[in-house]
């Protein structure tokens, strides 16, 4: 399996006319007045072979973009180049698992430019401004604001693996200097015993007492793996709820900006 996650980058926009459907591809969709034909022909046309749920999620996507476009009364060619449109920001935002929400929207804006401004061969007058407005409104009502959605249905998903390493502590199943020099310690105890029968003390008190530091040892081992792996939690909880927190901050912005009225120029007389 690859592991190796694609760092978020900036995309270069291009025209799109004609890109992924044909005049021909629009013409057939133009027939289909049911959904079900509508998206068996928009799965021909872009070749979907995706398991369920994606399979089902793709296909609403191209198809609410076909209502859109009759909504509005796009010719075939403006229909032809907003799929596109939409299919390109959705691969952008699907290429890699992690936040790319502000590349992905920027992206889109820089798409719609390409083809709403006269200049050959960078770009044509395809949308008017008014319809870029109405289509940027659409894309942000009904894919950005479900970015997380279709993030996480279309992207693997990353979790992160922790493990501590504890400096100085030996593992626990590594003989220490102390268990290693315990049998010469009973060999010692049992010929001082021999040597002195009526002293109180006998081999199984003194191997007891030996062993009382090491069990405070592994104690105090297990209370400070408890305390570093209950702040390392707390601090994966802060980072996840910062980052919550800061998808709901851009959303709110690309929201506020794209309900501010446009100024209207005119020229002076």
């Amino acid at each position: 399996m690859d592991t190796k996650i694609k760092v978020p980058q900036a995309l270069t926009a291009k025209l799109m006319l004609w890109t992924d459907v044909s005049y021909h591809d629009m013409e057939e969709i133009d027939k289909m007045q049911f959904i079900p034909d509508l998206e068996r022909a928009l799965c021909t046309v872009f070749g979907v072979d995706l398991p369920e749920p994606k399979r089902g999620v793709l296909l609403e996507l191209y198809v609410q973009t076909v209502l859109f476009c009759r909504e509005r009364s796009f010719k075939k060619e403006q229909t032809s180049a907003l799929l596109s449109i939409i299919k390109s920001v959705h691969e952008a935002n699907t290429e890699t698992p992690l936040n790319n929400i502000e590349q992905c929207f920027q992206y889109c804006k820089e798409l719609l430019l390409c083809h709403s401004v006269r200049r050959p061969p960078f770009s044509i007058s395809l949308f008017s401004s008014e319809e870029v407005n109405c289509i940027l409104k659409y894309i942000h009502n009904n894919y950005v604001r479900h970015y997380k959605l279709y993030k996480y249905i279309f992207t693997p998903q990353v979790k992160l693996d922790l493990s501590l390493t504890y400096s100085g502590i030996p593992e626990q199943d590594e003989p220490t200097v102390e268990d290693a020099s315990v049998p010469d310690v009973e060999n010692v105890i049992e010929e001082e015993t021999e040597a002195a029968p009526t002293t109180d003390s006998s081999p199984q008190t003194q191997e007891a007492s030996s062993e009382e530091p090491e069990g405070a040892k592994l104690g105090l081992k297990s209370e400070l793996k408890t305390l570093i792996e209950k702040e390392v939690r707390e601090q994966m909880t802060l980072v996840s709820r910062q980052l919550d927190q800061r998808m709901k901050d851009i959303a709110d912005q690309h929201s506020r900006a794209l309900n501010t009225p446009q100024p209207n120029h005119k020229a002076k007389k």
